[in-house]
C-alpha cells in the first residue's frame, strides 16, 4: 500500500521584549538560574499580571504579516486563558495562553517545494507565557528549576495539516523563521530555544481524505532535527500500520544522538488542560488605529525585496541569499541600486562571499559592515575594468578595507596588486608557458580541457596573479589553435 504523511507544525517564537509577557522581569538569554523571576512569575499570593504592550504589537505584526498586510485576521477583542496542567517548572500550576479566541486567526505562508510554490494554510496565532526549565545535568537523584523562563512571551503559531513530507515541514519552518525575524518580532535562535517547533505526523493511505492518528514531536529546536525526527515518525507509524498494530496518540520526543523519536507521555486533548477565561486579565482589546499605526511600521515585504532583486539582475539562487534576513537585504540593494549590469555579479558575489565571512568571524550582521556600500560598489568598478583581479578583490583588496587599510585604489596600488592588461607583455609571456611546458599543450590539443587551466596557471604564477586571466585565456586558445 502506498502512505501519504500529514504533517502540521505548532511554532513557539520567542517575542523579542525587553521585559515578560505579564510581568517587568528581564528576559535576557544566560542569566544565572532564578535571577530574572519576580513575584509575578513564581506565583506569590496576591500578584496579579499586566500584559506587555510590546508582545501584543509584535502579535499584530505577525498578523499583518501573513494576511497580505490586512488586518482582517487579527481579533479586535481576543481572550486569555488558564491552560491548567502540572509540572514542577509550572510555579502558579497553570499556563496563561489563548484558546477561543486567539489574537491571530488564519493567514498563510508560502513555501518554495520542488521548483514551485505552495500555500500552508495557519490556523491561528496566539500569545501565551513560557514555562520554567527543568534542570537534569549536573544533579544526582534530583533535579534542578530555573524559572528564569517563566513568563517569557511567546506567540505560538499554528498551521493546517497541509504538509506532505519532511522537506516540506523544513520549507514551512525556514520560511516562517525567515519572516519571524524580517518583521523584527522574534532572533530566531534555534540554540537559545527561540524558535522551536512541535511537529504533529499522521499517516494515511494514499487518497484518502481521513486523517489518521497523529502523534506530536515536542520540542524540535534545528531544521536538520525537525526533518530526522519527521522521517523516523513516518517510519515507524508505517511499519506498525503494515505489521497490524495500532498508532496510539501520543507526545513523543526525538533522540538525535540515536536517530528516533521516544514516548514521553499521552497525548492531551485541549478538554484535559480545563481552560477557562482568566479571571485576572480583561478582554485584550486591539483598536482600529493602533493597527493603523503598526501597519506604517511594517517592513517592505521580503518579496518585493526579492522582486526588485531580480529586476537589477541577481540570480535567483543570490536573491534567496541577500533575502535571508533585513540588514542583508537592505545593505545588497542599497549597494545594488543605480550600479551597471556588469558590476551585479560582482558585487553579489563579493557580498555573499569575503564580506559575509568577514562578518561571521566578528558574529556582525550587515548593518555593522565594516566595508561600506561606497567602498564595494568602488571595488566592483575596478574588476570591471580590469585593474584588479576578482580573486584580489575578494582575498586581497576587500580584508585589507575591512582591516582600516584605506579604500579600494589606495589598497590596488600600494600592493601592488594592478593586473598587466598589457597585450604585448602578456603575449611574451605565454609563449615562454607554451615553450616550458610542451606535455600540457599536446594534452590540450587532444581534448583535455585541465591541462589549459594549467597553462592559464603557469602565466598567473609568473605574473605573480596580476595578469587579466580573461586576456591570458583568449591568447593562450589563439596560439594554441595555431
Amino acid at each position: 500500500m502506498k502512505w501519504e504523511t500529514v504533517i502540521g507544525l505548532e511554532t513557539h517564537a520567542q517575542l523579542s521584549t525587553k521585559s515578560k509577557m505579564f510581568s517587568g522581569a528581564a528576559t535576557a538569554f544566560g542569566a544565572a538560574p532564578n535571577t530574572q523571576a519576580c513575584a509575578v512569575d513564581i506565583a506569590l499570593p496576591g500578584v496579579l499580571p499586566v500584559v506587555n504592550r510590546d508582545a501584543v504589537e509584535k502579535a499584530v505584526r505577525f498578523g499583518l504579516a501573513v494576511n497580505g498586510n490586512t488586518a482582517v485576521n487579527i481579533n479586535r477583542r481576543s481572550i486569555f486563558a488558564r491552560k491548567n496542567y502540572f509540572y514542577p517548572d509550572l510555579p502558579k500550576g497553570y499556563q496563561i495562553s489563548q484558546y477561543e479566541t486567539p489574537i491571530v486567526k488564519g493567514g498563510s505562508i508560502t513555501i518554495l517545494v520542488d521548483g514551485g510554490e505552495k500555500t500552508v494554510r495557519l490556523t491561528r496565532a496566539h500569545l501565551e507565557e513560557d514555562a520554567g526549565k527543568s534542570l537534569h545535568e549536573g544533579f544526582h537523584d534530583f533535579t534542578g528549576i530555573d524559572l528564569n523562563r517563566a513568563g517569557t512571551p511567546l506567540l505560538e503559531i499554528v498551521s493546517e495539516p497541509d504538509m506532505r513530507s519532511a522537506q516540506e515541514a523544513v520549507a514551512y519552518a525556514k520560511a516562517l523563521h525567515t519572516l519571524v525575524r524580517w518583521i523584527d518580532i522574534c532572533d530566531g535562535n534555534m540554540q537559545e530555544g527561540s524558535f522551536r517547533c512541535d511537529a504533529n505526523v499522521s499517516v494515511r493511505p494514499a487518497g484518502s481524505n481521513k486523517l489518521g492518528t497523529r502523534c506530536e514531536i515536542k520540542n524540535l529546536n534545528s531544521f536538520r532535527f525537525l526533518e530526522r525526527a519527521i522521517e523516523y515518525e513516518v517510519k515507524r507509524q508505517i511499519e506498525i500500520i503494515e505489521d497490524g498494530g495500532k498508532i496510539e496518540q501520543e507526545t513523543r520526543l526525538y533522540d538525535a544522538d540515536r536517530d528516533e523519536t521516544r514516548s514521553m507521555r499521552t497525548k492531551e486533548e485541549a478538554h484535559d488542560y480545563r481552560y477557562f477565561p482568566d479571571p485576572d486579565l480583561l478582554p485584550l482589546t486591539v483598536s482600529e488605529d493602533w493597527i493603523e499605526e503598526i501597519r506604517a511600521s511594517m517592513p517592505r515585504s521580503l518579496e518585493d525585496e526579492r522582486t526588485e532583486l531580480l529586476k537589477i539582475g541577481v540570480p535567483s539562487h543570490q536573491a534567496d541569499q541577500l533575502t535571508g534576513d533585513r540588514a542583508t537585504s537592505t545593505f545588497a540593494l542599497g549597494t545594488l541600486r543605480g550600479t551597471l549590469p556588469a558590476q551585479v555579479p560582482i558585487l553579489s558575489s563579493l557580498i555573499l562571499g569575503p564580506l559575509r565571512a568577514k562578518l561571521n568571524e566578528e558574529n556582525l550582521d550587515f548593518g555593522q559592515s565594516k566595508v561600506s556600500s561606497d567602498q564595494i560598489k568602488q571595488l566592483s568598478k575596478r574588476v570591471v575594468d580590469g585593474t584588479v583581479s576578482i580573486t584580489a578583490a575578494s582575498s586581497v583588496v576587500l580584508p585589507a578595507i575591512w582591516a582600516g587599510e584605506g579604500g579600494p585604489d589606495e589598497i590596488i596600488a600600494k600592493r601592488g596588486l594592478k593586473q598587466i592588461s598589457d597585450s604585448g607583455e602578456l603575449e611574451k609571456i605565454c609563449d615562454q608557458v607554451i615553450a616550458a611546458n610542451a606535455r600540457q599543450v599536446e594534452d590540450y590539443r587532444a581534448g583535455k580541457e585541465k591541462a589549459f587551466n594549467s597553462l592559464v596557471g603557469q602565466v598567473m604564477k609568473l605574473t605573480k596573479g596580476k595578469a587579466n586571466p580573461q586576456q591570458v585565456s583568449e591568447i593562450l586558445k589563439r596560439k594554441l589553435s595555431g
